[in-house]
């Protein structure tokens, strides 16, 4: 191989390499899930059909706006991600990658993202400003004082269906603050089982993100993630009686939270791992599997 040839291999794997460390540093498949939440709100929001344009707006300034939460929240944990075998191999945690570097990507990804936001109203905006804020800046650091942090950042969380539905409608109305409320109460039993698995990951990395008794997770989580699932009946049924859904998706989002509530009670029952992990793999797909239902719905 030609000097030139070696070179130029070379300046390729140097560029996947990069490539690879802004896929982490956006957190790549978590902004996909939120992009897929918001488009899929502002699709069963819609009435009139799709301006193709609109939704490429959206699903581009949410993915910004996620992006650049993601990168600053890996800005301000890289000492704390490098003492966990899940996040050591972060570009920042791994010292792949400039502290400057990563403010300016985020930087520019959120006054991008956010710009591309207000294309629809001010209220898109706004709210795409407060998860930006709310995710990196306050249950960012929240994480190191107290459980507390999974409410708080159960918030953000929540937005991107109401931004979905706002940029749909224009205003907050019923629907969003409906689908808003799904993926807030959908959180505790998500995370919860996530933070029993990565338990002894957390709390050597100094994070108080669950409760703990004796030195290990508490089991009111489990109980708890019970009561969410269940709170979540009388919420999915709030599309049907503003009239923007039919009888269909209420019956399956009914089905879909109790069998929520099962595997959560499961998880109360064992205690264990393998209840943990029935009860997050379920939790994965509730989500996904609840907006495609209202959408097909509404069509």
């Amino acid at each position: 191989m030609s000097f030139r040839a070696a070179e130029r291999e070379q300046s390729k794997s140097v560029f996947w390499l990069k490539v690879r460390d802004y896929v982490q540093l956006v957190k790549l498949r978590l902004a996909l899930t939120v992009v897929f939440s918001s488009v899929m709100a502002y699709l069963i929001g819609l009435n009139g059909s799709v301006a193709w344009q609109s939704l490429i707006i959206l699903a581009a300034g949410g993915f910004l706006v996620t992006g650049a939460a993601n990168t600053l929240n890996q800005v301000l944990e890289r000492d704390y991600d490098a003492m966990m075998k899940r996040t050591a191999d972060r570009p920042l945690a791994a010292n792949r990658m400039s502290v400057s570097e990563a403010v300016l990507a985020a930087g520019l990804m959120s006054l991008l993202g956010i710009t591309l936001l207000a294309f629809f109203n001010p209220w898109t905006a706004f709210l795409g400003t407060l998860a930006l804020v709310l995710y990196a800046f306050v249950y960012t650091p929240v994480k190191r004082i107290s459980p507390i942090a999974v409410t708080v950042g159960a918030l953000p969380g929540a937005l991107p269906t109401l931004i979905g539905v706002v940029a749909a409608q224009g205003t907050i109305t019923s629907l969003g603050l409906a689908l808003f409320f799904i993926q807030f109460l959908w959180q505790f039993p998500h995370f919860w089982s996530i933070g029993w698995l990565g338990f002894e990951d957390y709390k050597n990395a100094g994070y108080r993100l669950m409760p703990m008794k004796g030195g290990k997770p508490d089991a009111a989580v489990t109980w708890q993630s019970i009561l969410y699932a269940l709170f979540l009946i009388p919420v999915v049924m709030v599309p049907y009686y503003v009239g923007q859904t039919g009888l269909f998706s209420l019956i399956t989002l009914v089905v879909l939270s109790l069998v929520y509530a099962v595997f959560s009670w499961n998880f109360y029952r064992k205690q264990d791992r393998k209840a943990a992990l029935m009860l997050m793999f379920y939790s994965i797909s509730y989500i996904p599997l609840g907006l495609v239902v209202l959408f097909l719905d509404k069509v």
